[in-house]
C-alpha cells in the first residue's frame, strides 16, 4: 500500500483527502504544520506528499525547497494544494521543486487522478539508471550531480530534470509539448517558451564549464541531446 502525507492546516479538507485516498487503497497521514510532518519523516518517508501553501508558521513553499535541498527527502514526489490560482503561484511551485499542482476547490476524481499520474511518473524514474554519460558528461540521478570533464555544473530541479530527460532520449527529438508534459506535469497551462527559457540556461551551464552544445535546437521540432 502506498504511503501519503498530506500537509493540510483545514480539518475539513484534510478529513475529504484522507477519506478519498483511503477508498482508493491508499495508506494516508494528515498534519497540520512542518514540525510535524518532519517528526514523522525521520519515522517513515512516504510516497507522495500533498502539500498546501498557505500553512502557521512556516509556508508550503518553503517547506518544499528545504525537502528538495535535504537528500534524504528530494526525491519525494510532491503535489502543492493551494486556494491560489495565479500562474505565477504555479510557476513559483514547479520551479521549486514540485511535481504537479491542485487548485482548491477541486473534485475528488480530480484528486486522485493527479495523485496516481504522478506515482506513475516517479515509479519510472526509479526504474531508471542512476548514472548517465554522454561524452564527457556525467548525470548521477541519486546523488543529483552533473559534471562535464570533472567539472561540476549546478543546476536547479528542473534543469535537472529536463537534463536527464534529454539524456535518456539522446538522439530523439522532443517536442516542447511532450517535454512539458513530462518535466512540468500533463496539465501545464504555462508556455512552451518556458521550455525555451530552461534550455537557455543549461546550455549556458554547460558552456561555462567546457561543455559543446550538446542540446541541439530542431527547427519546429523542439530538442535533441545530439554532439554538435
Amino acid at each position: 500500500m502506498r504511503l501519503i502525507y498530506c500537509v493540510e492546516d483545514d480539518a475539513g479538507i484534510r478529513e475529504l483527502i484522507t477519506l478519498a485516498l483511503s477508498t482508493a487503497d491508499f495508506e494516508i497521514l494528515g498534519f497540520e504544520e512542518r514540525d510535524s510532518l518532519y517528526a514523522q519523516l525521520k519515522k517513515r518517508v512516504p510516497d507522495l506528499i500533498l502539500l498546501d501553501l498557505m500553512l502557521p508558521k512556516t509556508d508550503g513553499m518553503t517547506i518544499l525547497k528545504e525537502l528538495r535541498k535535504d537528500s534524504n527527502y528530494c526525491d519525494i514526489p510532491v503535489i502543492i494544494l493551494t486556494a491560489k490560482s495565479m500562474e505565477l503561484d504555479k510557476v513559483k511551485g514547479l520551479e521549486s521543486g514540485a511535481d504537479d499542482f491542485i487548485t482548491k476547490p477541486f473534485g475528488v476524481l480530480e484528486l486522485l487522478a493527479r495523485v496516481k499520474a504522478v506515482l506513475r511518473r516517479s515509479g519510472k524514474k526509479a526504474a531508471e539508471n542512476d548514472v548517465l554519460e554522454y561524452s564527457g558528461l556525467v548525470l548521477d540521478y541519486n546523488k543529483r550531480t552533473v559534471f562535464y570533464n570533472d567539472n561540476p555544473v549546478n543546476f536547479t530541479y528542473k534543469e535537472f530534470e529536463l537534463l536527464h530527460y534529454l539524456m535518456l532520449n539522446k538522439g530523439i527529438v522532443l517536442s516542447r509539448d511532450k517535454i512539458l508534459s513530462e518535466i512540468w506535469g500533463y496539465d501545464y497551462e504555462g508556455e512552451t517558451r518556458t521550455v525555451d527559457m530552461h534550455i537557455k540556461t543549461i546550455r549556458q551551464k554547460l558552456d561555462a564549464a567546457g561543455c559543446p552544445n550538446y542540446v541541439v535546437t530542431v527547427r519546429s521540432a523542439g530538442y535533441k541531446l545530439e554532439e554538435p
